[in-house]
């Protein structure tokens, strides 16, 4: 069975549901704060891309942002986040996609992060490499932190994270990096990061479906993600996540090591 395809057409799906709700009047909700929003997309979105991975593979795991599905023996889970950027989604700012990975016990095998807006599809297949619509793509080769663009998000707690986030910024910015982007949508962070258009990612605490794909796209682009400390990512709960073109990692790992 062609996982990818699968992969792929899942994340496509969702994206469709997207652009039918983008920029039109629908109903939004607060989940955990006033800032953590969910919309009508989010939840159909979601609902297309379970609905058709189910379709074809009834027996495996689904781990999904907005609903808690119940678990069986497979060793394969799907991991999908069916909008990530929904804040940028609800006030119509076009910086949003869909993510859909497939694990096989610990390992990301399948990976594919669709943009609707810009019709930008990134895939991957573990060992076979990273793909931006059909054509094959590589982290840039910036050596240094003076070289990089780098990108980063702030997690939905106003407290810790925001505050050492904001340590970060501040400290790269004392490398004479050449910019810091925040786009609010971390799986499209990943991928930026693949095809070159940055050098490396932070944030705190992303969920599996935050990251998952982008991982592994990331890595067959040439790439490196790792937590804080650059350990390896537990793929089944919250990380900090740095991800970068591999060449500047130990130093992006160096100034984020700084905060206390």
């Amino acid at each position: 069975m062609n996982y990818l395809k699968i992969a792929i057409s899942a994340a496509v799906r969702a994206g469709y549901v997207h652009r039918k709700y983008f920029e039109k009047n629908i109903r939004i909700r607060n989940k955990s704060t006033s800032f953590d929003l969910v919309t009508v997309a989010d939840v159909e979105a979601e609902r297309e891309a379970v609905s058709f991975i189910r379709k074809n593979f009834p027996s495996h795991n689904i781990l999904a942002e907005e609903k808690k599905y119940n678990k069986t023996l497979s060793e394969y889970t799907w991991v999908i986040d069916p909008l990530d950027g929904t804040n940028n989604f609800a006030c119509t700012m076009p910086i949003f996609c869909s993510s859909v990975a497939l694990r096989l016990k610990d390992e990301i095998i399948v990976g594919a992060v669709y943009d609707v807006s810009r019709n930008e599809l990134f895939y991957a297949q573990k060992g076979k490499g990273a793909f931006l619509n059909g054509k094959r793509i590589s982290v840039n080769n910036a050596k240094r932190l003076g070289q990089a663009l780098l990108i980063t998000g702030f997690y939905y707690s106003r407290g810790r994270e925001m505050t050492d986030t904001l340590k970060a910024i501040e400290l790269f910015f004392r490398k004479k990096i050449l910019g810091i982007r925040r786009l609010g949508a971390a799986a499209l962070d990943m991928c930026y990061v693949a095809c070159g258009r940055a050098s490396g990612f932070w944030e705190f605490e992303l969920s599996p479906w935050d990251y998952s794909a982008g991982k592994l796209i990331i890595e067959e682009a040439g790439g490196r993600v790792t937590g804080k400390y650059g350990e390896n990512i537990p793929l089944s709960e919250k990380h900090f996540i740095v991800s970068s073109n591999g060449k500047i990692h130990k130093d992006m790992l160096k100034v984020i090591g700084k905060i206390k």
